[in-house]
This record gives structure tokens, C-alpha cells and sequence, in this order.
């Protein structure tokens, strides 16, 4: 989210007869016939351009966001930018996670934002009935967090959220809940990672890629979309290489992850 900067409106006029460089324009009585009458007209006309222009500086700065630290101001963008989906399998709604916040999608009709909340969560997962974990930047209100989040959790369907690891330093894009662990690649610096505990985190790899995923019934076999292709890992994401029959990917997104946890994501390889 950009901040807007307004519009500046420090610029100060001059009148006509006092050139910002201290040179006079005055004419004297001696001067007569058409001569005089253009060099008069010149400073005139141009101080009346530098009078119009700030006029409109000055309108237009009226209508300038100054408050960027209430995205709520300004126009809301929805549903865009969507970052990665899970059902919740204590009703079966389907989240959103997108760059202007969590999303509940019906099956019909308009999406709801869920607490009013702009957190740009990247990385997302679904591990249990209204709990969740994951990661990316906070809603810009939130003036007291960091712009990496780490790994959070939300125990209440997205209504709140807390810290549990890595705040400040780490940025998931990508999460996953499998086999008793947390797998996340912290796109900050290109780790794929790793943890039993969700506090304490063993960097397996360090590997550009867009998504991964996990296999359901083979804890070392990981597959990666990178700028390369597809990339397979049969040692648990220690080492990876490169699926050379594979199909090249049409989009970023990866998944082997079982029904009622993750559906398919759509992330962007990098982002800020």
C-alpha cells in the first residue's frame, strides 16, 4: 500500500516588477508608444499564469488523502490480490487471503471482510476449526508492528491475531501444516524452513521459488514451482532439482494438500 504525499502548496508568488533573480522589470515614463505597453504586458500576464497555477495548487491539495494510515478511507479494493484460500472445516467457508485483507467467499453473493482488518497476509494455512496460521505485513493502522510479521495465529476465524515467531524478521508466502510440522518459505531471504513447535525454526534450503507444497503421505517428498520449472525434493527440502520432463508452469501455483486443509494459491514469485 503506498502512501500519498500531498500535494505541495509552498510555492510562493512574486508580483509583477520583482523577477525571483532580483532584476527589475520597472519600466520608466520615458518609454512610450507600443514599446512600453509590452513590457508591461510580459511580467503582467506572467504573474497572472503563476497566480492561477497556485490557485489550483491550492484547490487540489484540498482534495488530497492525507491519512494513509486508514486504508478505510480510502477506496476499497475487495477481494484482489489474492494470496491463498483454505476452507474451515467447522462450517465449510471459504477464506481469502488477499493483499487488502481476509475474506470469508460465500457460495453466492458479495464477500465479507472479516474484523474490518487490512493485514496483507501472505503466507496462509488453515490447521483446525477456526484457527489458522499466517504471515506477510500488517493492516497500516497497525502503526506499532513490523513490516514482517513472522508467523501469526488466529485462534477465532481471522477476528484476531497473534505472534508467535520470527516478528520482524521473517515474510512467509508460503505456509504449510503437515505431518506434525510448519513448513514456510520466508521470501525476505529466499529460506525454505522448517518447525515442530511454530517458535523454533531450521532453515532446510535456501531456494527462489513462488509455492510449494508438501507431500500428504511422504513427509520428504516437496515439490516447488521456481523461475526454472518445477523442482522436486525427495530428502524433506534439504536439496532440490529441477523436474527436467516436467510441463513449464502456467501460473504459481502448486498443491498436493489433502481436502478441507488448503486449496489452490496464487502468489506472486516475489513482492516487496
Amino acid at each position: 500500500m503506498t502512501r500519498r504525499t500531498p500535494a505541495a502548496t509552498g510555492t510562493t508568488p512574486w508580483r509583477a516588477g520583482n523577477r525571483p533573480d532580483g532584476a527589475s522589470t520597472r519600466t520608466t515614463q520615458r518609454t512610450t508608444g507600443p514599446t512600453r505597453q509590452r513590457r508591461w504586458v510580459i511580467p503582467v500576464t506572467i504573474g497572472v499564469v503563476l497566480a492561477a497555477v497556485i490557485a489550483g495548487t491550492v484547490w487540489l491539495a484540498a482534495f488530497v488523502d492525507d491519512s494513509p494510515s486508514d486504508p478505510a478511507a480510502s477506496a476499497d479494493a475487495g477481494v484482489e490480490h489474492v494470496h491463498g484460500l483454505g476452507v474451515d472445516p467447522a462450517d465449510g467457508t471459504l477464506y481469502a487471503a488477499t493483499h487488502f485483507g481476509l475474506f470469508q467467499i460465500p457460495d453466492r453473493g458479495p464477500a465479507t471482510r472479516v474484523a474490518d482488518r487490512y493485514q496483507d497476509t501472505m503466507g496462509f494455512t488453515v490447521v483446525g476449526p477456526g484457527h489458522f496460521l499466517g504471515s506477510g505485513h500488517p493492516d497500516l493502522r497497525e502503526v506499532e508492528k513490523p513490516t514482517r510479521l513472522g508467523l501469526i495465529e488466529s485462534t477465532d476465524g481471522g477476528l484476531t491475531w497473534t505472534d508467535l515467531s520470527l516478528s520482524g524478521e521473517a515474510d512467509f508466502h508460503a505456509l504449510e501444516a503437515v505431518h506434525g510440522n510448519v513448513y514456510g518459505y520466508d521470501a525476505s531471504g529466499g529460506r525454505f524452513m522448517v518447525t515442530a513447535n511454530r517458535t523454533d525454526w531450521d532453515t532446510l534450503s535456501t531456494l527462489p521459488m513462488a509455492d510449494f507444497t508438501v507431500g500428504p503421505d511422504d513427509p520428504d517428498l516437496i515439490l516447488a514451482t521456481t523461475e526454472q520449472g518445477l523442482a522436486r525434493s525427495t530428502d524433506g527440502g534439504r536439496t532440490f532439482a529441477v523436474v527436467d520432463d516436467a510441463p513449464p508452469p502456467s501460473s504459481s501455483a502448486v498443491t498436493a494438500a489433502p481436502p478441507g486443509n488448503n486449496a489452490d494459491r496464487s502468489r506472486e514469485p516475489r513482492r516487496r
